[in-house]
Parts: structure tokens; sequence; C-alpha cells
């Protein structure tokens, strides 16, 4: 680990109520862990009925929408945003469900559950193979199993049915 400010190598000091923090001795500063933040949508139809979900370039397992926060931008606008870019779709509704830290991205991931706009879907084939709406049992049968989209699916599927 190196200090983003000047580059020379941290060192592990310990904090009173924080554990052992990266140090850098040459600026005299404590440099916490950053990692990218990033949105993921489970996607429903109005009726809540329908779940939307995508297989991206290259891959044979279907997952959540998902898409980095830019600098400056909201997590809010980001939903839209990268819903809207994947598909020409835009967002109705947008609620926040929950967060995971995703590992294998150094990635922050902030759930939202989201109703999509109607109409006719133009995918992004950068990005995309393949969207599709599922049932609320297939899309947890088609969801990549094990993976942190499988978790939101399910803690939104448990709220779709509360309302």
């Amino acid at each position: 680990m190196f200090c983003v400010e000047c580059g020379e190598p941290l060192t592990l000091m310990y904090v009173q109520g924080e554990g052992l923090v990266p140090y850098c001795k040459n600026c005299k500063e404590y440099r916490f862990p950053q990692f990218a933040t990033a949105v993921s949508m489970v996607v429903t139809n109005r009726a809540k009925d329908k779940i939307l979900l995508a297989r991206h370039k290259n891959q044979d397992e279907y997952i959540l929408f998902a898409g980095y926060i830019k600098k400056g931008e909201t997590a809010e606008k980001t939903v839209a945003r990268e819903f809207k870019e994947e598909t020409n779709l835009n967002t109705v509704k947008a609620k926040y469900m929950s967060s995971r830290y995703h590992e294998p991205r150094n990635v922050l991931m902030l759930n939202f559950l989201m109703i999509a706009e109607d109409g006719e879907m133009q995918i992004d084939t950068k990005e995309l193979d393949e969207v599709k709406w599922f049932t609320v049992e297939e899309a947890l049968e088609n969801i990549k199993k094990g993976s942190t989209a499988e978790t939101f699916l399910k803690n939104a599927i448990a709220e779709i049915k509360k309302l």
C-alpha cells in the first residue's frame, strides 16, 4: 500500500476504536483505504410481477443492472443514468435498499429497487448480450448463484412481497 498523496509506502498503525489503519510517515496522515462506489438495481415493471435481468458481454449468467457512480453524481442520479444508458428506458421510481462490499472488484455496492418505465428497449450491445424479463421465481432461478446480485435480489423480493 502506498500513500495517495506522496507515493510513500504506508505502515499500519493502531488507532483506538479503528484498529490497524494505514499511515504515511512522510505526510504524517492516516490513509483510510479507498474504493469505488457503484449502484446495483433490481428492476421491476409497474405491476412488480416481473424482474429485468441482464447478461453482460461474454458472460453466461444473468445479473442485475449496475454502474459506477461518477465524481459529483448522487447514487439516485446514477441509477437513472446507468439504466437509461443500458436499456434506453427511464426510471419511474427508485428506492434505496441496502449496501454490500464486493471484494472481487473492490467496490461498495449500493442497491436500489426500481420501477422501469414501459417502452421499447434498446440495449447497449457494447456492454450487454441480453436483457430479459423474468417472473420473480424465474429471476431467482436464473440469477448468478452465490453472487452479490443474488443477495440483493432476494432482499428486493422480500420487500416486494411486503407491499
